[in-house]
């Protein structure tokens, strides 16, 4: 019988003003560590960059460990670091069922926009499985773009979604359109 090592898993998060090299560095710390890259996302947002990544790595291993590793890149370019221990019930990954949707929404810039789309969404149990904004546009004429993906529970349609969103289009004057997203198998 094989003895296998239990794995520990953290959530990191690093936030600060956007400069090249963080990725880079953050990844390096990881890899001395031997840490294992799970899961991450990464993005500029007004001149920040934030950055989460789900980790592993074999007990015995320390949070501690890992937060003082990675503070020493973090200080060096003025990034800020936050370190939380996930438990197991945290880390197993979920099916998505049902339809994964794309949906988009172009408009003038608005108070609101993510709020109202967001409420009508979870009102229905459907579930954002990501979310991103940017305001495009001049200063004169800004024009807000909100992009999910989101999943529709079964039971649904992305044409039901399609049809719930046809009153907020016209209440929020914004463009708001749907579509199917096929996951790719391996």
């Amino acid at each position: 019988m094989t003895h296998q090592l239990e794995t520990l898993h953290y959530a990191v998060s690093v936030v600060g003003k956007d400069r090249p090299g963080i990725v880079a560095a953050i990844a390096e710390g990881l890899f001395r560590l031997g840490c294992n890259i799970a899961d991450s996302s990464c993005t500029m947002l007004a001149g920040e960059f934030a950055m989460i990544l789900i980790v592993s790595h074999p007990r015995p291993f320390s949070k501690t460990r890992l937060h003082d590793e990675l503070k020493i890149a973090c200080d060096d370019m003025g990034m800020s670091l936050a370190v939380r221990t996930l438990h197991a019930d945290e880390v197993q990954r979920q099916e998505q069922e049902g339809e994964i949707c794309l949906v988009s929404v172009y408009g003038a810039d608005q108070p609101g926009i993510v709020y109202r789309v967001t409420r009508e969404l979870a009102g229905r149990g459907i579930n954002i499985l990501d979310l991103s904004t940017k305001l495009i546009g001049t200063r004169e004429e800004p024009v807000y773009v909100m992009m999910l993906e989101a999943t529709v529970p079964d039971g649904q349609t992305p044409d039901d979604l399609s049809h719930l969103l046809e009153n907020l289009k016209k209440e929020l004057n914004v463009e708001i359109s749907v579509r199917i997203v096929t996951p790719v198998s391996f």
